[in-house]
């Protein structure tokens, strides 16, 4: 039996949160080994595991992985999260890609300043409703499930980034009917629906409190 993959990050979202995401979609266990401290992070980039000197790093099928996407695309294409040809793949990385650049704009919200950070979550609602939502809308029309109508890591991550939004904006899905819809059916997948019980490995919103514990560990 294979060990369980091992994640090394923080406990924040940050870049892990969509890798737990799609483990968990994939109905596979993992282990969390977080770094809390500065000296943490020094310790594992002084022991030459990490490629780059950076995380998140996950260690799976004998390898230690670095880079959110490649560790991203790995996982999809194990566990056929992935698409069956290279054209599925090709519409795959591109509605992911969309996903990222709205995860990136919400992932740097706690970081931003205090004067600032009214205007710029403004910005993460219109350019959700305005520029990625109804890209998603309009693909889901007809069908359940973003690519080749089967479940696919574009829908794990289209799920994560539609609840990250609904922390700010709980109605931003109201005009939005065929992303309601998806939202309830992929929801109660089982090994989804496990994940968003309470006590499993998805991590809350990063506050404040918390965003300044990062900062100490990441220098910034």
């Amino acid at each position: 039996m294979s060990a369980k993959p091992k994640l090394h990050y923080t406990r924040e979202r940050g870049r892990m949160e969509s890798i737990r995401w799609l483990l968990a979609a994939a109905g596979v266990e993992s282990e969390e080994e977080f770094i809390e401290t500065r000296e943490d992070l020094e310790k594992l980039r002084n022991s030459g595991v990490l490629m780059f000197q950076q995380v998140p790093m996950v260690e799976i099928d004998g390898m230690k992985m670095v880079q959110t996407r490649a560790i991203l695309s790995y996982i999809a294409g194990k566990y056929n999260l992935y698409g069956k040809d290279l054209k599925e793949r090709a519409w795959i990385d591109m509605y992911v890609e969309g996903i990222r650049d709205l995860m990136e704009m919400i992932m740097y919200h706690p970081y931003e300043p205090t004067d600032t950070k009214e205007k710029n979550l403004a910005l993460i609602i219109e350019r959700a409703t305005t520029r990625y939502f109804p890209v998603y809308e309009k693909a889901l029309k007809g069908q359940d499930y973003l690519v080749g109508n089967k479940l696919s890591s574009a829908d794990v991550h289209l799920l994560e980034v539609i609840l990250m939004v609904e922390e700010f904006k709980p109605d931003v899905l109201s005009a939005f009917p065929a992303l309601q819809a998806f939202k309830g059916k992929t929801s109660n997948i089982p090994t989804i629906k496990k994940f968003l019980q309470p006590g499993s490995q998805r991590k809350p919103p990063t506050d404040e409190k918390f965003a300044a514990v990062i900062r100490t560990i990441f220098d910034f």
